[in-house]
């Protein structure tokens, strides 16, 4: 029977747990207050002192986040795989570049495609996820989930890049890595909120091991087929192994999963491992995938040392990543602000 005395705080029982928290160092979970005009830094540090679920790890991305960004030991890498062009990250990932945040990008060659269009002039816009695709189709409208882009972006794209290939000299067309072909391309582009624009400009390397799985790969086969244009896949692997030994430190933040993600952490291995490491997802582990695959199986291949600081974040990257980023240089403007060094 459940009486009143079964929950006397001053029960031996009660103690004994009292004395195994005690023990222990357990931290309190703190609850969350927010009140109106406060800043995302602000926000974050609640979530973070809340220090559990999904509100904890955005909180201790955010400190690895600012580590990375503030240290200038750190060679920060960062990955792009999904929408997140289409889904309105181009002018963060470009500012972040401009500012010296990123120091070498990997990305499918699709964010690059739908940020060149963009350049281009061409647009996104909001669809919705019960579309009626027959009818998008005659159209001539694609659907990426909720966001649409009319196909004749890319025929423009085509045309575009066509011609830039043209005026390449034979010697280079010859035999070009695709970070070289990139940085062509942006620093042709019209338009200086380019993620390759700036890139070009601030020479940072983008990686795109699986450019060809794009559209403009594709319209580069095309291009290629009387001859004229061969690609060199092996110095763009040789670009990013020197990147990571050139890096005193190396610090990855992983949007998605995919070729990039592999790609930048494998080249790692050749370092014993990034010190830092952030990835946001949606992917799960349990079917063995790499996109959905922990940082703690990382550790095993040699990808992250198993004394680094790593957090994985479930979440949609369109949420997290602008929430993180905010928050992180919130608190470098505040290091700033007290007589701190900006990074490199």
């Amino acid at each position: 029977m459940i009486t009143a005395k079964s929950f006397d705080p001053s029960s031996s029982k009660m103690k004994d747990n009292q004395h195994i928290i005690e023990a222990n160092m357990l931290r309190q979970v703190k609850q969350m207050r927010i009140h109106a005009g406060m800043s995302v830094g602000e926000l974050v540090r609640e979530m973070r002192e809340a220090g559990v679920l999904g509100a904890g790890r955005i909180g201790e991305a955010v400190e690895i986040a600012a580590e990375m960004f503030g240290n200038a030991d750190y060679t920060v890498f960062l990955t792009l795989a999904g929408p997140l062009v289409p889904g309105g990250l181009r002018l963060i990932v470009r500012d972040l570049l401009e500012k010296g945040y990123v120091h070498v990008l990997v990305t499918t060659g699709a964010n690059l495609v739908h940020d060149v269009i963009e350049s281009l002039g061409r647009r996104h816009y909001r669809g919705t996820f019960q579309a009626e695709d027959k009818r998008l189709k005659a159209g001539k409208i694609g659907r990426i989930g909720d966001i649409y882009v009319e196909q004749e972006a890319f025929q423009h794209l085509e045309k575009w890049l066509f011609n830039l290939l043209d005026s390449l000299p034979m010697e280079k067309k010859e035999r070009i890595p695709i970070a070289d072909l990139l940085v062509e391309i942006g620093s042709k582009l019209p338009d200086q909120n380019s993620i390759l624009a700036i890139a070009a400009k601030k020479r940072v390397p983008v990686i795109c091991p699986a450019f060809l799985d794009s559209i403009a790969g594709f319209q580069l086969w095309l291009y290629g087929q009387d001859g004229k244009m061969r690609i060199d896949p092996l110095s763009d692997v040789s670009k990013i192994v020197d990147k990571v030994y050139e890096a005193k430190k190396v610090g990855i933040i992983i949007l998605g999963g995919g070729v990039p993600k592999h790609f930048a952490l494998f080249a790692n291995t050749f370092r014993e491992g990034v010190d830092s490491a952030i990835q946001i997802t949606m992917d799960r582990p349990e079917p063995g995938g790499l996109s959905g695959a922990t940082l703690e199986e990382a550790i095993s291949w040699g990808k992250l040392k198993p004394g680094g600081r790593a957090v994985t974040v479930i979440c949609d990257a369109t949420i997290a990543f602008p929430l993180i980023v905010a928050a992180a240089l919130e608190k470098i403007e505040k290091v700033l602000a007290s007589g701190g060094s900006s990074p490199s």
